[in-house]
C-alpha cells in the first residue's frame, strides 16, 4: 500500500495529446486531494512513426507499454486515449482494469483543407486510419488517399503539401490542442451520416491493478457515468466483433432521450466495411443496457446486414454503394 500522501504515479504515452490528457487527470484528481506525477513511457508506435499502424499490428501499439509499466510497479495508473484500447477479451491484460472514465469531448472526424462537396476529383485526402479512408472513399469515390502517421501538428503541416488536399483528424484533438487555424484552412465537422467515429474516440480512459484498491477508490472519484456508459456500449460492439476483425469498424453511442424510450436509453450506431470502402454497412440499436446493446448491433450486422462476408448487401440496412450518403 502506497502511504499516505505519496503521489499517485501516471504512466502516458510521450505526444503531446496524451500529455495533454494526462495532465488534465492529474487536475481532476488534484480538485479530488489526490497528489499525481507524471511517467513517460516511449510506445511502439510512437517509435515507428513512419510505418503504417497496420504493418506494426495495429491494437496496442500506443497502450502495451504503458501497461506493462502499470503491470511491473513503476506506475500506478495509465492514462490512454479510449480509442487506442483493444476491446476483445483476448486482447486485454490480466490483472488489469478500466476504472475511471472521466472525460469526452467531441468523437468525430474533421476535414482539414477543403470540405468534402469542394475537394476537386482525385483529390488526395492524407489519413493513416483505414476506418476514415473507406466511408470517404464509399462517399466520394474518386479520391485519391495517402498515408499519414504522427502527431497532430505534423499531420495539419501536410496540407497543401505532396499535393495534399486535406487530412483528417479527430476533433478531439484540434480542440484540445488548442489549434487555431492561423491559415484559415476550410474545414468541415464530418457529422456520423457521414463518418462513423473510432470506439472511444475522444474519452479518456484511466487503467489501473485490479487488486490496488486504494488507487481503484482514487480513480472511482473522477469516473463520470454519463462518459463511461457510451464508452462501454462502444466497446462491447467492437468485442464482440472480435480481436481477429481486419475490417475498418466504427462506433458512436449517445443518450437517447426520444419520448417512449425507458430512461437511461442509449442509441449505438454501428459501422462495418470492407477494405475497399465498396462496402460500407450501418445499423443502429437503442436499449439501457450498455454491453447487450453493444453486443447486439454487431452481432446484426455480422448475422443480418452480411458483414461476416461482406459479399451481399443487408436486407433493411443502410449498406451504402459508393457515392451515396445514408439517409437519416
Amino acid at each position: 500500500m502506497k502511504p499516505a500522501g505519496t503521489p499517485l504515479r501516471l504512466a502516458t504515452r510521450g505526444s503531446p495529446l496524451a500529455r495533454w490528457q494526462t495532465h488534465r487527470v492529474a487536475e481532476l484528481l488534484g480538485r479530488k486531494g489526490t497528489p499525481t506525477t507524471v511517467v513517460v513511457v516511449d510506445t511502439e508506435g510512437d517509435r515507428r512513426a513512419d510505418v503504417p499502424l497496420r504493418s506494426i499490428g495495429g491494437q496496442g501499439v500506443f497502450v502495451k507499454e504503458v501497461q506493462a509499466a502499470v503491470v511491473r510497479g513503476e506506475a500506478d495508473a495509465a492514462v490512454h486515449s479510449a480509442k487506442d484500447l483493444p476491446s476483445a477479451p483476448e486482447l486485454l491484460v490480466p490483472g488489469l482494469v478500466l476504472a475511471a472514465f472521466p472525460e469526452r469531448a467531441d468523437p468525430h472526424d474533421l476535414l482539414v483543407g477543403a470540405t468534402l462537396d469542394t475537394l476537386g476529383s482525385g483529390a488526395l485526402v492524407a489519413t493513416g486510419s483505414a476506418r476514415r479512408r473507406v466511408q470517404l472513399a464509399n462517399l466520394r469515390a474518386d479520391l485519391v488517399f495517402a498515408d499519414l502517421r504522427g502527431n497532430l501538428a505534423t499531420r495539419l503541416a501536410a496540407v497543401g503539401t505532396a499535393g495534399v488536399g486535406a487530412v483528417v483528424v479527430a476533433v478531439a484533438g484540434v480542440e484540445r490542442l488548442g489549434w487555431e487555424n492561423e491559415a484559415g484552412l476550410p474545414v468541415e465537422r464530418l457529422g456520423p451520416l457521414t463518418m462513423v467515429p473510432q470506439v472511444g474516440q475522444g474519452a479518456i480512459a484511466v487503467e489501473c491493478r485490479e487488486d490496488d484498491h486504494a488507487v481503484r477508490e482514487a480513480l472511482a472519484a473522477i469516473d463520470d457515468p454519463w462518459v463511461r456508459r457510451p464508452v462501454e456500449a462502444e466497446r462491447a460492439y467492437l468485442a464482440e466483433l472480435g480481436g481477429g476483425c481486419t475490417q475498418p469498424v466504427g462506433a458512436l453511442a449517445v443518450a437517447c432521450e426520444d419520448a417512449g424510450v425507458p430512461a437511461g436509453s442509449l442509441t449505438v450506431t454501428g459501422m462495418l466495411a470492407s477494405e475497399d470502402g465498396h462496402v460500407v454497412l450501418r445499423r443502429m440499436g437503442t436499449g439501457t443496457d450498455p454491453g447487450h446493446l453493444g453486443r447486439s448491433v454487431a452481432r446484426a450486422l455480422l448475422d443480418r446486414s452480411g458483414g461476416r462476408s461482406l459479399g451481399a448487401w443487408g436486407a433493411g440496412d443502410e449498406a451504402v454503394r459508393p457515392g451515396g450518403r445514408p439517409q437519416p
